[in-house]
């Protein structure tokens, strides 16, 4: 019999160190959030993704549905993207043992997956009625 069984789990598997803070030269930052090349990519492709169905919205012509239907699928790429980043968070921060971001990364991924649903729904119902 193991001579640990009798132990709560407490002490049979300590608790891991808190992460020390990165170092300064880890690159850009804002704040706690480091400035990376797919976080980049990301927040262009929804700005712009907004902007076109800005755009799409104020077109008056045979041709708004069309615009319509592209900014939406476009809109549905970006938003899926953001779930598939936000699952990746999820399993870091599982792996760091941060359980409160992990739950954050979470909703906010399931958010996220719904919107790009919603959008690539909309898209499909706006090609399908040009």
């Amino acid at each position: 019999m193991d001579p640990n069984a009798r132990q709560p789990v407490a002490a049979r598997r300590p608790v891991p160190p808190r992460r020390p803070p990165p170092p300064p030269s880890d690159g850009p930052r804002i704040g706690q959030l480091r400035i990376t090349p797919a976080r980049v990519a990301l927040v262009v492709a929804l700005v712009g993704s907004l902007a076109y169905l800005a755009y799409a919205f104020t077109v008056r012509d045979t041709a708004q549905l069309p615009l319509l239907a592209s900014g939406a699928a476009v809109l549905g790429i970006a938003f899926m993207a953001l779930a598939v980043s936000g699952f990746l968070g999820i399993r870091q921060a599982g792996y760091e043992g941060r359980d409160g971001r992990a739950v954050l990364l979470a909703l906010l991924g399931g958010l996220a997956a719904i919107i790009g649903f919603g959008c690539f729904a909309a898209a499909i119902v706006l090609a399908m009625e040009s």
